[in-house]
């Protein structure tokens, strides 16, 4: 019988992927960010977030000295994550993340879609790739020099899909890689590639993405019915008919442009404790830009809580890159 056997818990941003000395190329980015950061239910323009957080903690975090340990923490526990899932050796997994429109786009842009098809692509970068999102050291390491084709557990992703509409999800599906304006495949979101490229070292395994909406309104799934929807995948890798252990990953998080770690603090409790209740009751507002990615760890342990199966945090890194308090605060948890 088919059955969850491991999680994993990881942040993917920018900031694991830029050498410390160039977390300000981001933090440039920040200060002009339209309408500006939300923290802790409201919207601040860069200038007035600064003038709001100011103070000597954030001063501290804001040091090379600071940011190259807490560069160094992260490498060691993404080192760890990747250890542990590669010994775990699952047949599939079930990758949890959130589209920065790299997929959708305002034509159509769907709340949970479970993708069918039978492969994904990452594409090649040949030379220097520049955008507001992706410098040249970010996209050296979510790509490779030529295109890469990752399996999909096709089988699998379908049965996510009877069960969800069992369960009365509307969700929606893919099947076909959507085109890229050159003509070509687009490339799976930064949430999934990071999982293949970073954790399992370019050996993908098949892997069923589930593509939350997250963050674009007006149809963002709420925290309670992502956590629920992580109990309908449970129901359907049991009832998939196959031998085989699946993992299931959440990708993405936790809070971020504007690093708020009071939220972060009660969101890791709630999880370590399966809490399903009280992931729910926190508000919607504080589930927006960056920071909406905890609903995908939400959703993950929405799933392997329906397995019995218990987190373990291996670290907390709040990675500030300004002292308006706006950068990534990094988690990595499993669950067994």
């Amino acid at each position: 019988m088919a059955d969850i056997t491991f999680g994993v818990g990881t942040s993917h941003g920018p900031l694991l992927m830029l050498s410390p000395e160039n977390w300000d190329l981001r933090t440039d980015a920040d200060k002009t960010f339209s309408p500006g950061h939300p923290f802790q239910g409201k919207v601040y323009p860069y200038d007035d977030l600064l003038a709001l957080r100011r103070n000597n903690y954030l001063a501290d975090m804001n040091s090379l000295e600071t940011r190259r340990k807490h560069y160094d923490r992260c490498q060691t526990q993404l080192d760890r994550l990747g250890e542990r899932l590669r010994a775990e050796s699952p047949d599939a997994l079930v990758i949890i993340g959130d589209d920065h429109k790299e997929w959708f786009l305002d034509d159509a842009l769907p709340a949970i879609t479970v993708y069918c098809g039978d492969e994904v692509v990452n594409r090649g970068v040949a030379g220097p790739k520049h955008s507001s999102d992706t410098i040249d050291e970010v996209a050296k390491r979510r790509h490779l020099s030529e295109d890469a084709i990752y399996p999909c557990a096709s089988d699998l992703a379908l049965r996510i899909v009877a069960q969800a509409i069992d369960d009365e999800f509307d969700v929606a599906t893919s099947t076909v890689v959507p085109k890229a304006p050159d003509g070509g495949p687009k490339c799976l979101g930064h949430a999934y590639t990071f999982v293949v490229r970073r954790l399992l070292q370019d050996k993908p395994i098949p892997m069923v993405p589930v593509i939350v909406n997250t963050y674009y309104p007006p149809n963002q799934p709420s925290a309670k019915r992502c956590w629920d929807f992580g109990r309908s995948i449970s129901r359907a890798v049991k009832g998939w008919g196959k031998d085989a252990k699946i993992a299931v990953i959440a990708s993405g998080g936790l809070s971020h442009f504007a690093i708020d770690e009071e939220f972060d603090q009660r969101m890791i409790a709630a999880l370590l404790a399966g809490d399903g209740a009280a992931l729910s009751a926190e508000s919607e507002a504080l589930f927006q830009s960056g920071s909406s990615e905890t609903k995908c760890w939400i959703m993950a342990a929405g799933a392997l809580a329906a397995n019995d199966l218990k987190m373990d945090l291996l670290d907390y890194v709040p990675c500030y890159r300004s002292e308006a308090g706006t950068g990534n605060a990094m988690g990595f948890a499993t669950w067994q």
